[in-house]
């Protein structure tokens, strides 16, 4: 496995940080049944892209922000259940100085912050949600902003991923990717620069250069 040299490591928040998929599904599941548009018309579509960016292609005749608004305050306020920590987590972003990492997530703000809160996981200085960017992954626009706002180059920075499109984000905007196999098979991952099963494979040091040594186990 590789081992990566980088200056700041960016996380996807559900699937990577967060383990969601129960309550992501279920609310897109009854907000489908509520408008009488095709389940998995929108689960095929629901992880890795902006909620707003979902309800446009499934339900153009919807007032997308309005629908966004509501699904979110459900997911936010329906969580037990359905959402808890992934094994590692807190492990892997507690060995990274907290000037180096941050979390770029298709989510609303609110709905990261009550994500995290609910896991235990810190808020990170450094939070980029659907609400800081015009255009969401595939769009590089999400990881380079997060770059932007740690102060390092593209290139210096690897993200952690768990979806196709925001592989595409990160490699878009010129970064190496390190795909997580918690919602989607190894072969939808296959353009990852390294695909793990676990957090748990991923050991982060300082190499006393002001680099961070991300090793793949």
């Amino acid at each position: 496995m590789p081992t990566f040299t980088c200056a700041a490591i960016l996380f996807d928040l559900d699937g990577v940080l967060v383990d969601s998929t129960g309550s992501v599904d279920r609310e897109w599941r009854e907000w489908a049944r509520r408008k009488g548009i095709d389940e998995e018309t929108v689960i095929a579509i629901a992880h890795g892209v902006r909620a707003i960016e979902v309800v446009q292609r499934v339900a153009p005749h919807l007032d997308a922000a309005a629908e966004v608004r509501d699904l979110e305050r459900r997911e936010a306020d329906h969580q037990k259940g359905g959402v808890r920590v992934m094994p590692g987590a807190a492990e892997l972003v507690r060995a990274i100085p907290e000037e180096r990492w941050g979390v770029v997530t298709s989510g609303t703000g609110y709905l990261a912050k009550a994500r995290l809160r609910f896991c235990g996981l810190p808020v990170p200085k450094v939070l980029v949600t659907a609400d800081d960017v015009m255009n969401g992954k595939p769009h590089p626009e999400p990881y380079l902003k997060g770059a932007e706002l740690l102060g390092a180059s593209p290139a210096e920075c690897l993200v952690i991923e768990d979806a196709p499109a925001g592989i595409q984000s990160a490699h878009a905007g010129g970064m190496k990717v390190i795909g997580i196999t918690s919602t989607y098979a190894a072969e939808a991952l296959e353009h990852a620069d390294a695909v793990i099963g676990r957090l748990g494979q991923i050991r982060v040091t300082s190499n006393g250069a002001g680099k961070l040594e991300v090793e793949v186990r």
